[in-house]
């Protein structure tokens, strides 16, 4: 029995969602921004964000308002859908997927039409609210090709075989559910609807998202391999990179206004102003500490990793009480954007990550109820390493999502979600202390059931421009178009006990970011 058709109104995936000012006319390159990315294999590929609506369901999914599925359209001539796209209702409609076109001069060219299809599953028995029955076809590949995507429709009579595209095997890698991202699921929890990403991300890695979705029968479980592959860029070299004039650019379109909550104590300051206020290399060796003044960009700074098991380093604040008040402070009109550009998703994306030092980490409050309780220098410790990134489309520079961190994780925001401020500027929030950053002002709790650590952001007068002073430290692409700062290799850690590593020391500084 189908359900009932009567659609919810004003829901917000009714308007579409654009950013507050137009993208900028970037500075002249190569293959940045030109629309069309040439993934090798005779295979190119363009961004599509223009939508035709298929079918919507009404309820289940973010908020119990349900999931719309759409088809790509305005396609320019000779390109072919690879798959549909699905969002949540919850959010104005902000997606793109990827289409596919043969320029391939072989004889089993880039792309081929599927043989048939497998119908996955079908809303024709489901009670559920919708505005028509729902189809989700798999297409079966022809031998030596895979598909990348599923086709929706609201007929149970099977599409033409002419709808989609299959990707020829050797131009696809392996993809993995995005756990954090369930797109909707049937009240039953035996249907769902999940984004996917390519299984291996970071500097280097070749695989590329569609942008389409998985649809999953049965339990949750994550399938190997999954029924839907990614594409894969073959081209040795991500040509479609930004060069440093662009880079700079985007800095200036995009970067965040970070605002610090009114009562914050300890603010950001330049590494540099950190060195010359005082701040000392420790060295224990044998048994025996000395201290050890740090030269202006950390040129004395110990390289790369200890090979004496005897010797240990690390920083810390000035021996000098009144200094080290004074350091433990910051200095916000010093602070810098440290940034690191990075190759993303088969070279499709740039990943803008902007690091932000502070010289001290506040103690962490809780919250019991109604009541706050501090935690006698729980959190606290020397040094604190926060970043943001800005992902952004090769093929427009548009600016897509942004990652702020938070502690050992952080959440990937996209941009219909945040705060902009002077066009496209993203807004910011460092909470009280800890300096894990949000898109919204207000309280975060870590915790559940009234119980957990506070994380407080809101506006105050001390903000960071971090468009107005910013310094590119690293782009691995650019080779020696950037030179990285002495300090940016030193491994040890920037604080005694709990300090944490350098940016270059990360996880993320090759890979992808962590999420919660």
């Amino acid at each position: 029995m189908v359900g009932s058709h009567k659609k919810k109104k004003n829901l917000p995936i009714g308007s579409t969602f654009k950013l507050p000012a137009e993208i900028p006319v970037w500075p002249p390159g190569d293959g940045f921004a030109t629309g069309i990315i040439d993934l090798g294999g005779g295979l190119l590929v363009s961004q599509i964000t223009t939508f035709n609506k298929v079918w919507s369901t009404f309820e289940g999914g973010a908020n119990n308002l349900g999931v719309t599925f759409f088809e790509p359209t305005g396609l320019s001539e000779g390109f072919f859908m690879l798959g549909c796209y699905c969002q949540p209702n919850n959010m104005p409609l902000h997606g793109w997927v990827l289409v596919g076109k043969d320029n391939s001069s072989l004889s089993n060219g880039a792309l081929a039409k599927p043989v048939d299809y497998n119908l996955v599953w079908t809303t024709r028995s489901l009670k559920t609210k919708q505005d028509e029955e729902g189809y989700i076809w798999l297409p079966i590949a022809p031998d030596e090709y895979k598909p990348v995507g599923y086709v929706v429709t609201t007929s149970a009579e099977k599409p033409s075989l002419d709808r989609i595209r299959c990707v020829r095997s050797d131009l696809t890698d392996e993809c993995t559910r995005y756990h954090s991202m369930k797109l909707w699921r049937t009240e039953s929890k035996r249907f769902g609807v999940f984004d996917v990403r390519p299984m291996k991300r970071g500097i280097g890695a070749q695989g590329v998202s569609v942008g389409t979705f998985l649809a999953q029968s049965g339990g949750g479980t994550n399938p190997k391999p999954l029924p839907i592959v990614c594409l894969k860029n073959t081209k040795a070299s991500f040509s479609y990179m930004p060069n440093l004039s662009q880079v700079e650019a985007m800095i200036k379109a995009y970067s965040p206004y970070m605002y610090m909550h009114p009562m914050e104590e300890y603010l950001p300051s330049s590494v540099d102003w950190f060195f010359s206020n005082g701040a000392v290399l420790m060295e224990k060796r044998k048994g025996v500490i000395r201290e050890n003044e740090i030269r202006p960009n950390g040129s004395n700074l110990p390289q790369g990793g200890s090979s004496d098991d005897e010797v240990t380093y690390w920083l810390d604040l000035p021996l000098d009480e009144a200094k080290r008040v004074k350091v433990k402070k910051g200095n916000l009109a010093s602070a810098e954007a440290y940034v690191h550009v990075k190759a993303m998703l088969g070279g499709s994306f740039s990943d803008i990550v902007m690091w932000v030092f502070y010289p001290f980490n506040g103690g962490a409050r809780a919250k019991v109820a109604c009541t706050n309780i501090p935690l006698r220098g729980k959190g606290e410790h020397v040094g604190d390493w926060e970043h943001v990134t800005l992902r952004v489309s090769n093929f427009n520079g548009e600016l897509w999502k942004v990652y702020l961190s938070q502690h050992s994780r952080g959440e990937w925001v996209n941009a219909c979600e945040l705060e902009f401020q002077n066009g496209n500027r993203v807004v910011a929030y460092s909470s009280l202390h800890g300096h894990a950053l949000f898109p919204k002002a207000g309280l975060v709790m870590q915790g559940m059931r009234g119980l957990g650590v506070r994380n407080d952001a809101a506006k105050s007068d001390a903000v960071m421009d971090m468009a107005n002073g910013f310094q590119i430290v690293g782009a691995e692409y650019l080779g020696s178009d950037i030179r990285e700062p002495p300090w940016l290799n030193y491994c040890m850690n920037w604080g005694p006990k709990n300090g944490p590593k350098g940016p270059k020391q990360k996880d993320s500084w090759e890979g992808d970011e962590r999420c919660k």
